[in-house]
């Protein structure tokens, strides 16, 4: 049987709002705030196109630093034209793949394996739709689709709503791939795992390390 390869999308936001809740650990500046979030998403982007079973890695931003960082990295960027939210963008970035079987990447996984994301994408080949829980169970992290819609439900207690919406929840040893970083906490998870280059580089510039 030929293998399946997949088109990923990833969103990413304006710098300005994205990871707030990471601002303390960069002491409120703008520039190093920027830094870490293109850190988490280059990581995360970088192990996305090392993964055997990805073909294409679309990523859905307005945001020129973003788009430059990932294409330097391999992957294409479209615009964010639907500019009604992350769900929509996504949507959007699914048909701009023109990928049979589509998949949704946090754009926070900096601790992310490419060999996790593989058996994470072989394990979806089982449904038309599956999802993979965040560390904590109640969101979402990766989101497949095979020959059907994306249908992406993410933000507050996504998991719940992706299984309420037929889609088949994913349970495999992926710490890398359940741990997205939206606090210091969450940072200082991800580094125990082991983050990229460029979130592995970044940490030591923080002036409040995470804990």
């Amino acid at each position: 049987m030929v293998p399946v390869r997949w088109s990923l999308v990833v969103p990413a936001k304006r710098l300005s709002a994205a990871k707030t809740r990471l601002v303390p650990l960069t002491g409120g500046g703008p520039g190093l705030h920027a830094d870490l979030v293109l850190a988490l998403l280059a990581d995360t982007v970088a192990a996305a196109r090392a993964c055997p079973a990805v073909a294409d890695v679309v990523v859905v931003t307005d945001e020129d630093l973003a788009a430059a960082t990932v294409r330097a990295l391999g992957a294409r960027t479209v615009p964010d034209e639907p500019d009604r939210g992350l769900n929509p963008a996504l949507a959007h970035g699914a048909r701009a793949s023109g990928g049979h079987a589509v998949a949704a990447l946090s754009s926070d996984l900096p601790a992310l394996r490419p060999a996790e994301l593989a058996a994470a994408l072989a394990a979806a080949e089982a449904a038309p739709r599956c999802f993979v829980a965040d560390a904590a169970g109640t969101g979402t992290t990766l989101l497949t689709a095979a020959g059907v819609p994306l249908d992406p439900r993410f933000g507050r207690d996504s998991a719940a709503a992706h299984a309420a919406a037929g889609a088949v929840p994913l349970d495999g040893d992926w710490p890398g791939l359940r741990r997205d970083v939206d606090t210091p906490a969450d940072l200082a998870a991800a580094a125990g795992l082991g983050v990229g280059t460029a979130t592995a580089a970044l940490l030591p510039r923080l002036p409040h390390p995470a804990a």
